[in-house]
């Protein structure tokens, strides 16, 4: 059963979203939250597996909640999922590098917001993969911390094949798309994709993505 915290400062949103997830057989709405200070709090205390995670809310918003839930060394299982609108695609990318492990849209059907919990719980994918190519081509490609080829140094670095692949996790790619283009199994995707989240200490993709575009292994418009 995966347990999920929903936060959202509109109530008939909030209320909807909870009845959504807590209609599914493999969901459990454990709590809801108004505002940030509030989901802190209380993910400190139910340790959720998930927390839906709105934007923008009075008080202490979804970013700042969400930087605070993803420091927390107690609450390191527990995923961040934001909700949001395109149009706020800046907030998300912040959102991103504060820890958060996806995004999703107000509009989104029913079944697409508890696949999203199901998808972010289990740290496969990012959701909505052109929408994401899309924030990190715009957001996410700024200045970064190291020159291609000074990247970070790790305890144990990426061997040539793990560096391809993080290529393609970088742009928005699923086990199954990365399988295709290097003609490997999809199980060996996957294999590799989680060797290279251990080596980076990223708990899921959103976060192997952020590392690589910090650390300018991909830029901008790359391909």
């Amino acid at each position: 059963m995966i347990r999920v915290l929903v936060v959202d400062d509109q109530p008939l949103i909030r209320g909807a979203v909870a009845q959504i997830l807590g209609a599914a057989t493999d969901l459990d709405v454990v709590g809801e939250a108004a505002e940030g200070g509030t989901a802190i709090r209380m993910a400190r205390s139910m340790r959720p597996d998930v927390v839906l995670m709105d934007v923008r809310m009075p008080g202490v918003d979804g970013i700042a909640a969400t930087s605070a839930i993803c420091a927390e060394a107690d609450l390191c299982s527990t995923r961040v999922l934001m909700l949001t609108t395109f149009e706020d695609e800046e907030n998300v990318a912040a959102a991103l590098r504060a820890g958060a492990s996806g995004f999703l849209g107000k509009g989104a059907d029913p079944d697409e917001i508890a696949d999203a919990v199901r998808t972010v719980h289990a740290g496969e994918a990012l959701l909505s993969p052109a929408a994401t190519r899309s924030l990190i081509s715009r957001y996410l490609a700024g200045p970064v911390t190291h020159e291609p080829g000074e990247q970070q140094v790790l305890d144990e670095p990426l061997t040539p094949r793990e560096h391809e692949i993080l290529r393609l996790v970088a742009r928005g790619m699923s086990n199954a798309e990365i399988a295709a283009d290097l003609v490997i199994s999809p199980h060996t995707a996957k294999t590799h994709v989680n060797r290279i989240m251990a080596k980076l200490g990223a708990h899921d993709r959103a976060q192997v993505v952020v590392w690589a575009y910090e650390n300018g292994v991909v830029r901008a418009g790359a391909r």
